[in-house]
């Protein structure tokens, strides 16, 4: 499987996918127009160690509910994932059974390996 979760009006997504030069083969989901569905969610968490790993603490909502004052347990975390788009970490990239989460450095670096072994 090839796939990349991302929020087409986000510039940092935009900007990474650019510099992946994805071939055509990768399949492309924006989470904001084609919701995460439980399957997807929990697909994404057999590749990691965590829901915690896929969760955005950055997203603005995170402070608005005061989430980050609060001890979220696994299941929050999934659930968040799946009531609202912000909380992904984005972009999400899949590639033949490895998942790069988030858009630091080392992160896209690893991505863009596997993507061209």
């Amino acid at each position: 499987m090839k796939k990349i979760y991302y929020l087409s009006t986000c510039d940092t997504c935009k900007r990474i996918m650019h510099s992946l030069n994805l071939s055509d083969d990768f399949e492309l989901q924006d989470i904001k127009t084609q919701p995460i569905s439980k399957y997807q969610i929990e697909y994404m968490r057999s590749l990691t160690d965590s829901y915690e790993s896929l969760f955005s603490k950055r997203a603005r909502l995170y402070k608005e509910l005061g989430l980050k004052d609060k001890s979220l347990s696994e299941d929050n975390y999934k659930n968040y994932i799946l009531e609202h788009y912000t909380f992904l970490k984005r972009p999400v990239v899949i590639c033949n059974d490895q998942i790069f989460i988030g858009n630091s450095k080392k992160t896209i670096e690893a991505a863009k390996k596997a993507i061209y072994e």
